[in-house]
């Protein structure tokens, strides 16, 4: 993949559409954080809650998980040939728009 395609609105979705760009341009990461403000939000809140109620052990495990689906997503990105800069905003992208798929 050409390195001047690879981050642009087809290969980076973040759960929030209206925030990105209306045409083919480099997305920077502020865009996916704005885009992604409910996902963090419940992210957040989840492990929060967690954390005062059952503990640090359950709050760590949760941020486990969410590490893990963004390394899982970077290695697919990375396999699919995608460039690291790529690579990070759709895996961050991707763990956000699929966490919070049902909202």
């Amino acid at each position: 993949m050409r390195a001047e395609h690879c981050v642009t609105r087809n290969h980076i979705e973040v759960w929030h559409e209206r925030v990105l760009p209306s045409g083919l341009e480099r997305v920077r990461f502020w865009v996916v954080l704005r885009g992604s403000l409910l996902p963090i939000l419940v992210w957040t809140g989840v492990a929060c809650f967690a954390y005062f109620i059952y503990g640090p052990a359950v709050a760590v495990a949760i941020g486990g998980l969410f590490a893990l689906s963004f390394v899982v997503g970077f290695g697919l990105r990375r396999r699919a040939r995608h460039s690291v800069r790529c690579s990070v905003y759709g895996a961050l992208g991707g763990v956000f728009d699929k966490s919070v798929g049902g909202f």
